[in-house]
């Protein structure tokens, strides 16, 4: 404790944090007055581009979104660090055959060996073959930017890891949050505060099923009710990208105005 309370007693007076306002607002001024330190967004930091997004498999991830009708299109994945047991992967798979949405899906698994059977072994019987037309499952990389910046992916199932969520809005894209761990439920908290997506239903043990994943689908998907959350989400995206510009020249004001002091103070 002693020692915690050394290292913040000796540092900057400002505290950088990527987010925006748009999102977060309240809760940084909040967190200001706590730690009685500024807290500066720098903004989502996103690039529109993936430094891989020309490879053969980014081409044919892309080639297949263009057939694909406007917001039609789910984009699922839980990040480079999170995997999924047997039992989620089927209810999951449940779930995308009962809302006959298109989708691609990447899946990772930790351990090694034959990739493609430990992956048809881990979904339900005859669940790719059921699904080729609608349906494309990644087993390794895939340009998360360039897919959700698609026009034809209208939602992304995400664990909510906040690069994930920010990405996410900032393509103007809502989010069917299935958060994990860690940090992950807060975040699903501020998406859904934000009504930017719907969190799939989970039972007393917090586990879930194909229903409640179908259900938090067709919410995001489908037009009825999904619009709402489209319009949301690109509200908030334009908001995003306005203070990503400002951004900038706030950080900048911020540590110039922190050097002059220091410099002010070592010159005494």
């Amino acid at each position: 404790m002693k020692g915690l309370l050394s290292a913040s007693s000796n540092s900057c007076e400002i505290v950088l944090i990527r987010s925006c306002r748009g999102i977060e607002g309240k809760y940084m001024d909040y967190l200001s007055t706590l730690c009685m330190k500024k807290i500066v967004p720098v903004g989502p930091l996103v690039t529109s581009n993936d430094k891989e997004s020309n490879t053969n498999s980014s081409e044919m991830i892309i080639n297949w979104l263009s057939q694909k009708p406007k917001y039609s299109t789910l984009y699922i994945s839980f990040g480079s660090e999170n995997y999924l047991f047997k039992d989620q992967i089927q209810e999951i798979a449940k779930g995308l055959e009962l809302t006959n949405v298109n989708f691609i899906w990447v899946i990772r698994f930790p351990i090694e060996g034959d990739q493609i059977r430990i992956l048809e072994e881990s979904l339900p019987l005859g669940f790719l073959d059921r699904v080729k037309d609608r349906g494309m499952v990644v087993q390794k990389w895939a340009p998360q930017a360039v897919i959700l910046a698609n026009p034809s992916v209208g939602g992304f199932m995400s664990h909510c890891g906040w690069s994930s969520v920010t990405k996410s809005i900032y393509f103007g894209v809502p989010v069917v949050s299935l958060p994990l761990k860690l940090d992950q439920p807060v975040n699903c908290r501020l998406v859904m505060e934000a009504g930017v997506g719907v969190e799939v239903k989970r039972d007393e043990n917090g586990g879930f099923n194909g229903e409640g994943v179908a259900e938090a689908v067709n919410k995001v998907i489908l037009v009825e009710g999904g619009e709402g959350f489209r319009f949301k989400v690109r509200e908030l995206s334009e908001k995003m990208k306005m203070e990503e510009e400002e951004a900038i020249f706030e950080v900048v004001e911020e540590l110039s105005s922190v050097c002059m002091k220091r410099n002010h103070v070592g010159q005494l």
